[in-house]
C-alpha cells in the first residue's frame, strides 16, 4: 500500500505594508508649488531665449559680438505663451521668479527648523567615498532606489542630485536674474562683479536652467521607475510604503 503524500508545507502569510511618514508639509508645499513655478519658468525662459538665442561672456552681446552658443529656435509648443510675445513671456517670468525666490527662502527656513536638512540631506564623508557612489549606481542600474537597512533615507545619488538642485542650480538662476536686472545693478552693482558682467550672468541663468530641466527629466525618470503611484500619493500625503525587500540570493550549497 503507498504511503499518503506528505502535506503541502504552508505558505507563510503575506506580512502588511508598512507605511511611514517619510514627506513632511513644508516640503509637500514646495515640491507642488516648484513643479508649477518651474515649468513656466522654463517656458517663458524659452521664448525670452528665441528673442536673441545667442550666449556671450563679459559685459557685452549684439548680433555682430562672438557668442559662444547658438541655441535653437524652440517650437511652440515647449515656450510660454505659445505664440512668440516677448513683453508677455518677461512678465511671466518675472511674477514667478518672486515666487521662486521667497518659496525657496521659506522652504530653507522651514527645513532647518524642522531639521530635514540635517536629518535627510547631510552627506557623509563614507557615502561619497569611491566605492560607495560604485555600488549606489549599480544600485540604481538594477533599479534598486532604497537602502533597505533604513528605508526612509535618501540614498547618496538622490541627496548629491537635492544638494546640487537646491543650494546650486535655483540660486544661481535667481541671483544671476538679479544681475540681468538694471534695476537692481544699480541697488547692487557688486552683483555684475562676481559674476563677471551681464552677458556672463545671462549664459550662467541659462546653465543653471539647463542643469534643472536635467535634473527634472532625470527625477521623473526614477519616480516612474520606482513606482509612480506611491511616490506621487507620498508627496501628496507625506505618508510612502515601504517597497517589498527583494529575495536574497541562494547561499551556494558546500561542496561534498
Amino acid at each position: 500500500m503507498e504511503e499518503a503524500a506528505p502535506p503541502p508545507d504552508p505558505v507563510p502569510p503575506t506580512p502588511p505594508a508598512i507605511v511611514i511618514y517619510r514627506h513632511r508639509l513644508a516640503t509637500r508645499i514646495w515640491h507642488w508649488v516648484n513643479a508649477i513655478t518651474i515649468f513656466v519658468m522654463i517656458g517663458s525662459g524659452l521664448t525670452i531665449l528665441n528673442g536673441h538665442p545667442h550666449l556671450y561672456w563679459g559685459d557685452y552681446g549684439a548680433n555682430f559680438d562672438h557668442a559662444w552658443l547658438h541655441t535653437p529656435h524652440w517650437p511652440a509648443w515647449l515656450t510660454i505663451p505659445s505664440g512668440y510675445n516677448l513683453a508677455l513671456a518677461r512678465r511671466w517670468h518675472l511674477t514667478f521668479a518672486l515666487v521662486l525666490g521667497f518659496g525657496l527662502l521659506a522652504f530653507m527656513v522651514a527645513s532647518l527648523l524642522n531639521r530635514h536638512f540635517q536629518r535627510d540631506l547631510r552627506v557623509r564623508a563614507q557615502e561619497v567615498a569611491p566605492k560607495h557612489l560604485i555600488d549606489d549606481a549599480i544600485a540604481h542600474a538594477k533599479f534598486d532606489f532604497h537602502n533597505h537597512d533604513d528605508p526612509a533615507a535618501y540614498n547618496t545619488l538622490q541627496k548629491l542630485s537635492y544638494v546640487v538642485t537646491i543650494f546650486g542650480f535655483i540660486p544661481a538662476m535667481i541671483f544671476t536674474g538679479l544681475a540681468m536686472s538694471p534695476a537692481m545693478d544699480a541697488a547692487w552693482p557688486w552683483l555684475l562683479d562676481i559674476f563677471g558682467g551681464r552677458q556672463s550672468a545671462r549664459s550662467i541663468h541659462f546653465i543653471a536652467a539647463a542643469g534643472l530641466a536635467g535634473f527634472i527629466i532625470i527625477h521623473l525618470t526614477l519616480v516612474i521607475l520606482a513606482g509612480p503611484v506611491s511616490e506621487v500619493l507620498s508627496m501628496i500625503t507625506g505618508r510612502w510604503k515601504l517597497p517589498p525587500v527583494p529575495p536574497a540570493d541562494p547561499e551556494p550549497e558546500p561542496a561534498e
